[in-house]
């Protein structure tokens, strides 16, 4: 069941409530979390010094205090407050069939802990044990063209099937079309949202959310439960989306766009950035174009990803993916079909930069297929994934 929030974005309540001891540690974790004026930075620290997150339940607000804490939050933490929060927040997750992994656990991604302001705690949906595997993180515009669409999903389809993991925001655009790839490989994908876990925004992306689920992915926040999309918290997300990547895909991007702020995070955590060219004409690529001018390596297939990546995480994922054949010719692991006379012919005339509207294509195609011929070869080629129908009947050619 689904409940709608007056900004539009939509929360998914439980089906099944169950029931989770808590643990002393990842509890005081989640307290420090949920106390008022406490970044991740100051709250790491303070474990740190501390030595065991678990000692704030005890110490006095002295001590509290001179962890430099407000003095809002040393209160809020000493009256006990901070703890009730903890644990009715435990069992919202709890009931919701998630997870708490928070700094100090075993299961928390070493490269995350890289990055200068690491989140003490992330709330996690799904197989957290993919957070941990090397990834890319494929970022762009909301409002993609055909082009950009289409470049996004083959390039995450063909570095999926090789077992890297793509990461993404689930945003609508090239986020979208990022985690479509790899469900079009059969394969998991992890997306940071910059809510809750259990408010999906865009709302129209819960059908894409349960798909990323059910085929063993995860969804990822560093948010608590039942927090609405607020315009702050995307750009805070995008460090969780680099810092848990070996690297940063940007497919089309404007000139202010908030894949600056990712590509900038890339940098600063001394990650590898990739990025795909555009029309020099187009305002979406603006971001990659001047990214590669800079320095990020120009990317128009996955080998241009894989030959960069360290040795490491390339002999890694080399084990782990199938054998492919010597006498594969094509990028992709997954064959294209045999097409029929009319469909290649039709395909032929379309394009994966700009759409064609469907007179145009008739007229293309006038003296060589009827108009019947033209609407079949279209609804095939569209099934087998090879054309995308557009608004008034716009085609375009996917990549």
């Amino acid at each position: 069941m689904t409940t709608v929030s007056q900004d539009g974005a939509q929360a998914l309540r439980p089906s099944v409530a169950s029931a989770a001891p808590l643990d002393e540690e990842r509890l005081a974790w989640l307290a420090l979390v949920l106390a008022p004026g406490l970044g991740p930075k100051r709250i790491v620290d303070a474990v740190l010094e501390l030595g065991a997150a678990s000692r704030i339940f005890t110490v006095p607000l002295t001590a509290l205090e001179g962890l430099k804490f407000p003095a809002g939050a040393a209160q809020f933490i000493f009256d006990g407050k901070a703890r009730v929060a903890a644990e009715q927040e435990w069992a919202q997750v709890t009931a919701q069939g998630a997870t708490i992994v928070t700094f100090g656990c075993p299961e928390y991604p070493e490269r995350l802990k890289e990055i200068y302001d690491p989140p003490p705690v992330l709330w996690v949906r799904g197989d957290a044990s993919l957070l941990s595997r090397p990834a890319i993180a494929v970022v762009g515009t909301r409002h993609p063209s055909p082009y950009g669409t289409g470049v996004a999903e083959m390039l995450a389809r063909d570095l999926a099937v090789r077992r890297l993991l793509i990461v993404s925001g689930m945003a609508r655009g090239i986020d979208s079309c990022a985690h479509k790839g790899a469900l079009a490989a059969r394969m998991p994908t992890v997306a940071v949202w910059g809510t809750g876990i259990d408010v999906v925004y865009p709302k129209e992306n819960k059908k894409l959310a349960e798909e990323i689920l059910t085929t063993g992915g995860a969804i990822v926040s560093e948010l608590p439960m039942g927090t609405f999309p607020a315009p702050q918290n995307f750009p805070r997300r995008n460090r969780i989306l680099s810092g848990l990547s070996v690297a940063v895909l940007v497919v089309e991007a404007a000139e202010n766009s908030g894949t600056r702020v990712t590509a900038r995070c890339a940098a600063e955590q001394n990650r590898d950035l990739f990025a795909v060219p555009g029309n020099v004409t187009s305002k979406g690529s603006w971001t990659p174009n001047t990214l590669i001018k800079q320095g990020a390596k120009l990317t128009a297939t996955w080998e241009d990803v894989w030959e960069d990546l360290p040795s490491q995480v390339r002999l890694q994922l080399e084990a782990e993916a199938p054998v492919e054949s010597k006498s594969e010719t094509t990028a992709s692991l997954l064959p294209d079909p045999v097409l029929r006379p009319q469909e290649a012919m039709v395909l032929e005339v379309l394009r994966t930069d700009a759409s064609l509207q469907i007179d145009e294509i008739l007229d293309l195609l006038e003296t060589q297929l009827t108009s019947s011929e033209v609407f079949t070869a279209l609804f095939e080629l569209e099934m087998a994934g090879r054309v995308r129908c557009m608004p008034g009947k716009n085609y375009v050619r996917t990549l």
